[in-house]
């Protein structure tokens, strides 16, 4: 690490440099706290009597080599100011104890081997390919009952966790926060130690070890990472060395609207701490991607764009986002970000913020919001779901349906459906295939395939005994069909971001409250048709093709689903020679078909193709 480089905020590898780190003749240690008068390192080698350490370098630096330290041992930082004295944590500490205990544990990261060169020498962003996230807090998936707080380890919970989304058709896992922080309540995005993965899930080992095991099953492995603040405990960053070192010195601007310290994004070791974090979790633990945390509060003052943008912030997630392209292939970067800010997937060389993917909060909004209404009032919300289409193409969007929409009183996306227990499903059936044939990446927070009821505690574990209900059953079972289409027809992905790869075959039955939608791509061409009213349409007429033949790939009103239809019903109908094409389409019900060119027009296609050779 350079000094320089450090102070201005280019480090990507800070954490070779600070923290504590194995050697042969013992473990090194070393701190940064230009505001400290003194600085003594305590902890099990030493029976937490203190050792002095030494200034170093510029003198903002403290050191010291402990050569009977040993791996796995805790340890802590006695920092002396004017005024006081506080023991901390090691902010580039490797591993943290298992709160209410806050030493750093001194880890050889070096120990584990991966075998995944082979994923990590192909994997890609996916812009042209599926990626279909299922979002996991960890503690809460599936609880233990052998363990007092009812949590696996990540090496207990592996197999079970990766056959269980390979069977649902997810191809990505992005987990909560996995950095370690004290609240449980926090679910991790008050942080302590932006470089221990948290301990109450096992050690550092075993998260590699999970994450190796998904790379070897094809699948996607991205960490959720907060930027944009951390936890106020007095043990960890704030007034690390007496000062306001990382954080904002103004309480203006020094506090977020969830009581968390600000960073202070201006200051370049707090960038050059920030972008060593999120490096740090894709070079040593070969995740694949970065979701960050709260964009909008590191653009906006507070995230509120009447404030202005903080220009710094601003830099410094350029400075990131290009920095972590450059330095690992394939990565993927998402933006948690609900502004208008302009070009956050643009590439930082065209003055974008340099992301893959920016969540369409918009989009969820509107379409949680209609579905929510009951039908006499979608038709006044018709157009909420065509508003997306107005937006898209200015941003690489993903749609979430994350974790934030199943707590706070806001309830599960299955009860947000609009009416009583019975026709709350067939409304989430059709919704989930709107969004499945809305163009955008994918990501779905557990238990929403469950059809889950109660919104989500990180206290207990999702209610799987709600699969041995026939309704929730069918569901479960509708989803995971539904993810495995998304995977295998390349017309629903490979032109998310292509806008003739989309086009409204109908958007103006604001009466009827039908939709018709057609997805495309080179040799392969697919037409959805939903009806969100409470009662069926006969007779429904839409246009493609003249005499090509519709397919029908699945029915959310299929009986095994739950539904009322006859799966061999109705399976291929056929276009007239104006195109016209007419279904029965069932209340609260979606239609997926597969478009092929009819005998009569791909003759006519023949015969025209001979004649311009000719």
């Amino acid at each position: 690490m350079e000094l320089y480089d450090f102070y201005t905020g280019k480090s990507f590898d800070a954490y070779e440099f600070m923290g504590a780190h194995v050697k042969e003749y013992g473990v090194e240690f070393c701190t940064f706290a230009p505001g400290a008068e003194r600085i003594s390192l305590i902890g099990e080698f030493s029976d937490w009597n203190e050792i002095p350490m030494n200034k170093a370098y510029d003198g903002n630096f403290y050191t010291c080599t402990v050569p009977d330290a040993l791996e796995g041992q805790m340890y802590k930082y006695k920092i002396y100011y004017k005024g006081g004295c506080t023991d901390h944590c090691d902010p580039y500490g490797y591993g943290m104890e298992l709160r209410p205990n806050s030493a750093s544990i001194i880890r050889d990261l070096k120990k584990y081997k991966f075998s995944d060169s082979k994923w990590i020498e192909k994997r890609n962003n996916m812009i042209d390919k599926p990626l279909n996230i299922y979002e996991v807090h960890l503690g809460s998936w599936k609880t233990n009952e052998e363990d007092e707080n009812g949590w696996d380890t990540y090496s207990e919970i592996a197999d079970e966790l990766i056959e269980y989304v390979t069977k649902m058709g997810y191809n990505a896992i992005e987990f909560m926060p996995l950095s370690e922080y004290p609240c449980d309540e926090s679910w991790g995005y008050q942080g302590t130690g932006f470089f221990s993965p948290t301990s109450r899930y096992g050690t550092a080992y075993e998260l590699m070890e999970l994450i190796d095991k998904c790379h070897n099953n094809n699948i996607f492995v991205i960490m959720d990472f907060v930027p944009v603040h951390f936890a106020v405990d007095s043990y960890a960053l704030a007034n690390y060395d007496g000062t306001h070192l990382y954080e904002y010195p103004n309480d203006a601007v020094g506090y977020s609207e969830w009581g968390s310290c600000n960073f202070m994004h201006s200051r370049g070791e707090v960038c050059s701490f920030l972008q060593s974090a999120a490096d740090f979790w894709i070079e040593k633990f070969h995740f694949d991607g970065i979701r960050m945390d709260a964009i909008s509060r590191i653009i906006y003052w507070q995230g509120e764009p009447a404030r202005g943008v903080n220009k710094n912030a601003v830099d410094f997630l350029r400075h990131m986002n290009s920095g972590l392209k450059h330095r690992h292939n394939g990565i993927i970067l998402s933006a948690e970000d609900s502004t208008n800010f302009a070009d956050v997937t643009v590439p930082v060389q065209y003055n974008g913020l340099g992301f893959d993917y920016k969540w369409d909060m918009g989009w969820m909004n509107d379409t949680l919001s209609y579905f929510q209404s009951p039908p006499s009032e979608r038709r006044e919300k018709y157009h909420k779901l065509t508003f997306s289409m107005m937006y898209y193409y200015s941003e690489h969007f993903l749609l979430p349906l994350s974790h934030d929409e199943n707590v706070h009183g806001k309830a599960t996306i299955m009860q947000k459906m609009w009416g009583d227990y019975d026709v709350k499903f067939p409304q989430a059936r059709a919704f989930y295939m709107y969004m499945y044939v809305h163009p955008g990446k994918k990501l779905n927070f557990m238990g929403n395939e469950l059809g889950q009821l109660r919104e989500w505690s990180e206290k207990q574990q999702q209610d799987w005994m709600i699969l041995k209900y026939p309704l929730h059953d069918s569901f479960h079972e509708y989803i995971k069909e539904l993810n495995h289409i998304y995977l295998n027809y390349p017309a629903l992905y490979s032109g998310d971001y292509a806008r003739d790869c989309f086009r409204w075959i109908d958007c103006h039955q604001e009466d009827k409250l039908i939709y018709a939608i057609e997805r495309s791509c080179i040799g392969q061409s697919l037409a959805a048709v939903f009806n969100f009213d409470d009662k069926e349409y006969k007779k429904y007429t839409f246009t493609l093709e003249p005499f090509c033949e519709l397919e029908l790939i699945i029915s959310s009103d299929w009986e095994r689903f739950g539904g009322n239809s006859r799966e061999s019903e109705n399976k291929i109908i056929k276009a007239d020679e104006n195109g016209n094409i007419t279904v029965n389409i069932p209340a609260f019900s979606g239609l997926l078909y597969l478009c092929r060119k009819g005998e009569r027009q791909s003759k006519a296609a023949k015969i025209k193709k001979k004649n311009v050779r000719t």
